[in-house]
C-alpha cells in the first residue's frame, strides 16, 4: 500500500496558524485521532456556531440535500464511505427515514459538482470528500 500524506492547517481565534502533518498508513482511527488533536488546538469548534459541525444537527430549515452534505462533512470528512453508511448516520442524526435512492442521487450530484470522489463497481460505489472540499470545509469551520 502506498504511503499516504495528510496535512491539516487551522487558524485559532488569535490568528495563529497550526499545521499538523501525518504520513504513513492512514486509517479511520488515526484520522479521527488527528481531527481530535485539531479540535483540541481550537481549530474545529464543537459548539453550535457552525451547523455542519454541531453535535446534533436538528434545524428543520435545511433541505434533505443540505442535511446529507452536513452529515458527510461531520462524520466522513476524510475517509471512504458507502451510501448505506450515510443513510444510517442520517437517520440516527435526524430521526427521520430517507430512501437509499435519495442518498445515491445526492451523492451523485455531489460527485458531479466535485465535492466527492467515487470509486468501485457500480453496485458497490464508495465515496470520499475531495481534498479541496475538505480544506474548504475546515476553512469554513474556523472563526
Amino acid at each position: 500500500m502506498p504511503t499516504r500524506r495528510m496535512r491539516v492547517e487551522v487558524f485559532d481565534g488569535n490568528g495563529n496558524k497550526y499545521t499538523v502533518a501525518f504520513e504513513g498508513q492512514i486509517t479511520r482511527e488515526r484520522a479521527t485521532r488527528l481531527l481530535d488533536l485539531v479540535e483540541l488546538l481550537g481549530g474545529m469548534p464543537s459548539g453550535s456556531s457552525n451547523p455542519g459541525i454541531s453535535s446534533t444537527i436538528t434545524d428543520n430549515d435545511y433541505s434533505k440535500y443540505e442535511k446529507v452534505r452536513m452529515t458527510i462533512q461531520k462524520h466522513f470528512p476524510i475517509v471512504w464511505f458507502y451510501s448505506k453508511e450515510v443513510r444510517s448516520v442520517y437517520e440516527q442524526e435526524f430521526k427521520e427515514p430517507i430512501n437509499l435512492s435519495t442518498i445515491a442521487t445526492y451523492l451523485s450530484r455531489m460527485t458531479s459538482k466535485g465535492v466527492l470522489t467515487k470509486a468501485g463497481a457500480s453496485n458497490r460505489l464508495k465515496y470520499k470528500m475531495t481534498p479541496s472540499a475538505s480544506q474548504t470545509t475546515l476553512k469554513q469551520q474556523v472563526p
